[in-house]
């Protein structure tokens, strides 16, 4: 199996969620089931198909989070000695070279990336054009709109 880089927070946004569906979701859809059985006829009864489909969905996030939790790789930023480099779970401080803006990003996992957070994906075109890269470097970002260069400011392990 391939490891998933996750950042400590990821991770415990994760087992939050897979609490949360085992301890609160997974009772409700078994009780909205039986509810629905209890009310007779099943071939024609709306509440248990929306039911069934509901519990469907929990138990396959379910597995989709074990596997995820049981794959990852969780890394610690504080914990990172890379010499100022830009890696996986950094914090960096750039400055967009065309508009004169300055914008703080740090380099997450797929699953906990949210750009109005500055949160961007390891996958993302920014984080690819980042990674390795040092403050005083330039990154050349492949974007829609065409190619952004952002210097780097700082990078940080926060």
């Amino acid at each position: 199996m391939i490891k998933v880089p996750l950042t400590v927070r990821g991770a415990e946004m994760l087992k939050a969620e897979l609490q949360r569906l085992k301890s609160v979701e997974r009772p409700s859809v078994i009780e909205a089931i039986a509810e629905a059985r209890a009310q007779g006829d099943l071939s024609e009864n709306a509440e248990y198909e929306a039911a069934k489909e509901r519990q469907a969905f929990v138990e396959g996030r379910i597995a989709e989070l074990e596997a995820k939790i049981s794959n990852a790789q969780v890394i610690d930023p504080i914990e990172l000695n890379a010499d100022g480099r830009v890696v996986f779970a950094a914090t960096v401080k750039l400055l967009d070279m065309e508009s004169d803006d300055e914008v703080t990003y740090q380099i997450v996992g797929d699953d906990e990336a949210d750009i109005k957070e500055g949160k961007v994906s390891i996958n993302s075109p920014i984080a690819r054009a980042m990674i390795g890269k040092e403050a005083g470097d330039v990154a050349e970002v492949v974007a829609p709109s065409g190619i952004r260069e952002y210097e780097i400011l700082d990078v940080l392990y926060i």
